[in-house]
């Protein structure tokens, strides 16, 4: 596959992740409202920070470095399916072993939430470790499906699974709400199961068919998926094996760095129950267009990089028509996400509070709340560039530097733990957020200087990305003054007549931007045009 059509495809599979995201974001986010109406902000708390940490922990150790792993191109080698399969299984049992230990944590070292006010804390710590041990049975079938771009797969198994967790958790709260968190465990359950039976599902169908044959397709059937040896060659891919405890190491740390407050949070016990719910809703808020545009964009090309690039491997060394391909989509990307995050800073600033005051009425828009949501407007463009730096960084550092990158984030995880501490113990759940913009400016650093190193003897400089025109920042200045005086004026207590006006004043302010947007990013438009919506650009 040529470096133009492993684009092609990544960027069709950014695109449907984006869609599937909105989607997801969409139904959390009405999930939420309605949840707020009906369950106490402790539960909410004990769900959605604890428990869901405890999930997220688990799933995201087990099978983390695998996915990086064997979705990288390696250097120069091809690796044998048989063995990658082999490999991809061992996440099963590693799985068992976390949910072991993080539950025997969670029951025995943790503060115990008040049963009156949070029942079945106990039954649901074993049943969300259940529900991601379930889901890590669709992992081999996960990076096969990434592997050979089955974009549709993804996008109908995880909006199959969503819709159902929603519907079950609604129906529960109406008609069951003395179940607690009960409800929440067994809409998790349905969602990885959901999960699992699509994928298999899918690949029981396309095995063996004439669709497969065309694609010359590396397995056969479905007893293929499961994990055995073949003659001549051992039971994995030891290179592979090594390359992917580089990345367990990694991830590890990643980890702390990515749930570090909620890890704050369920440890140290900075926040109670309560204020725990209020800090995650806001955050969820917060970190919705992170989650729903950047981070599809960031796993999608990770694999276009990964495919195009020869790990470890000098520029100079490498194919100079892949290397450009790769500088030039690279640059686009920083541009793109660095120009969306400017306008959420901008505009999210004058917006929070009315956001916070419709979606979850003064529980949310009174106290901190709508100083965390301005606070994390600014974090999201840190997230935005983080993204797409560590997304080519890890796709292009040796297994070496790798290592050498695991002590970076160590250090980084030790000083995110002690500044969130200290910070939030000062500033509330503002400190959080400033410990994670601390954080993710040196991740940042860390990215851009390798970057610069990388493209040091060659002609191509993709870090000009991260330079807007000086004509798009006078506008977001412009903008951030009207906007700031239209919330001062118009907003929040004078009715919904003046509400409107505020809205209609970021409306024409944000159009303002984006004809500045189009006139004077005309390269990066094409990029978009061509790459993120070719189908779009087909039809006109």
């Amino acid at each position: 596959m040529s470096s133009q059509d492993i684009l092609k495809n990544a960027s069709t599979l950014a695109s449907y992740s984006v869609l599937l995201q909105v989607m997801f974001r969409v139904l959390t986010f009405l999930l939420n409202a309605f949840t707020l109406r009906f369950v106490s902000k402790e539960l909410i708390g004990v769900v959605n920070v604890r428990l869901t940490l405890l999930y997220s922990t688990l799933v995201f150790l087990s099978r983390e470095a695998f996915r990086r792993a064997c979705l990288s191109g390696g250097s120069g080698t091809t690796h044998s399916w048989r063995q990658v399969i082999n490999m991809l299984w061992l996440t099963l049992p590693l799985g068992v072993l976390w949910a072991a230990l993080l539950v025997s944590v969670w029951l025995w070292l943790l503060e115990i939430p008040d049963p009156q006010t949070v029942p079945f804390y106990g039954s649901a710590v074993v049943l969300f470790a259940l529900a991601g041990v379930q889901e890590l049975l669709a992992e081999p079938l996960w990076v096969l499906a990434q592997t050979h771009m089955f974009v549709r797969l993804k996008v109908v198994a995880e909006s199959l699974a969503m819709i159902a967790k929603c519907s079950i958790t609604v129906v529960l709260i109406v008609f069951a709400r003395e179940w607690g968190l009960y409800i929440f465990s067994a809409a998790h359950l349905v969602y990885t199961g959901f999960l699992v039976l699509c994928y298999a599902i899918y690949f029981i169908r396309f095995l063996g068919s004439e669709e497969a044959a065309k694609k010359s397709f590396p397995l056969q059937s479905f007893r293929d998926l499961l994990p055995h040896r073949t003659d001549g060659e051992p039971l994995v891919d030891w290179t592979l094996a090594q390359l992917t405890w580089s990345f367990f190491k990694q991830s590890f740390l990643k980890q702390i760095l990515t749930e570090g407050e909620r890890y704050v949070m369920t440890f140290l016990n900075v926040l109670n129950f309560g204020d725990q719910g209020i800090y995650d809703i806001v955050n969820n808020l917060g970190s919705m267009v992170a989650r729903f545009i950047f981070l599809p964009i960031e796993e999608s090309f990770y694999i276009f990089f990964a495919k195009v690039l020869e790990r470890g491997r000098d520029i100079r060394s490498q194919k100079q028509e892949e290397v450009a391909i790769a500088a030039e989509v690279l640059e686009c990307l920083l541009k793109l996400v660095l120009v969306i995050g400017l306008i959420i800073t901008v505009f999210g600033y004058a917006y929070s509070h009315l956001a916070l005051d419709i979606y979850g009425g003064s529980l949310l828009s009174t106290g901190a709340g709508p100083t965390l949501l301005r606070c994390y407007s600014c974090y999201v463009l840190l997230l935005a560039v983080n993204g797409i730096t560590e997304c080519f960084v890890f796709a292009a550092m040796s297994q070496k530097e790798v290592e050498k990158y695991n002590l970076v984030m160590l250090a980084l995880s030790v000083s995110f733990l002690f500044l969130s501490y200290i910070l939030t113990r000062w500033a509330g759940g503002v400190g959080f957020i400033l410990a994670n913009c601390l954080n993710m400016s040196l991740r940042i650093l860390n990215s851009l200087l390798y970057i610069h190193h990388y493209f040091k003897f060659s002609r191509w400089k993709p870090l000009r990305g991260l330079l807007p025109s000086p004509l798009l920042l006078l506008a977001l200045a412009v903008s951030a003054g009207f906007t700031a005086v239209s919330e001062t004026v118009f907003c929040c207590d004078s009715g919904w007549l003046m509400r409107l006006v505020h809205i209609g004043v970021g409306a024409v302010c944000l159009l303002g931007v984006l004809v500045v947007v189009l006139l004077t990013e005309t390269h990066l438009i094409q990029f978009v045009r061509t790459q993120l919506f070719p189908r779009w650009t087909k039809k006109h």
